[in-house]
């Protein structure tokens, strides 16, 4: 089914919140964390820390995939995990939205080419490289006011890792690390002033299933 691109909303990671108790943890390819009212939904990332037993966990951050009243899911794969035996936080992160986005291009997934031909080969012989996200250029209309705008400023200033969300008109969401390698600002006659965003993708995107 085709989604709409119309009310994708594009957020910078901008805090933390309050951090969840942990109570239970049910290891396996899916991570299953018992958190009494916890409060957290589908597309929210946390970070764990403090966990006993199970100290694979710590310092591991993961999307939310599934919620339910005192129980959710993380995409972590705990099947090696030693058994949890206490304790442990699951403190989820803020976002702020970035305001006034007219289009957008990216993330898009694409891998070099490893050529392993040899004199012994009758045609090329390829591996495929590591796959690589490459980057997520935004367009605005320039908000000097918008937190979000101000946000992006900040991350590149600091020139620091930081996670970003996107939240599509289907509900469906993604969430992943990257570098603002810059901004720029662009007007004409008769016409708006751009702000024109390019982030560096790290590491994987996650998309709730």
């Amino acid at each position: 089914m085709a989604i709409e691109a119309q009310g994708t909303k594009f957020e910078i990671e901008s805090g933390s919140g309050v951090a969840k108790n942990i109570s239970a943890i049910s290891l396996g390819a899916i991570s299953e964390i018992t958190s009494s009212g916890h409060g957290l939904s589908i597309g929210d990332v946390v970070t764990f820390a403090s966990v006993g037993g199970a100290t694979g966990f710590n310092g591991l951050s993961a999307m939310v995939i599934g919620s339910e009243t005192n129980t959710f899911f993380v995409p972590i794969d705990s099947s090696e995990f030693e058994t949890y035996t206490e304790g442990g936080t699951a403190t989820p992160a803020t976002y702020t939205e970035v305001g006034e986005v007219v289009d957008f291009d990216g993330p898009g997934a694409t891998a070099n080419t490893i050529d392993v031909t040899h004199l012994g080969s009758d045609f090329r012989e390829k591996l495929m490289g590591l796959r690589d996200w490459g980057e997520l250029t935004l367009t605005c209309n320039l908000d000097i006011d918008d937190t979000g705008q101000q946000a992006v400023e900040a991350a590149c200033d600091a020139r620091s890792q930081i996670g970003f969300r996107i939240t599509y008109s289907s509900d469906d969401v993604q969430t992943f690390d990257g570098y603002v390698l810059g901004t720029s600002i662009s007007g004409g006659v008769d016409d708006k002033v751009n702000y024109t965003i390019t982030i560096a993708i790290t590491g994987d995107v996650s998309t709730n299933p």
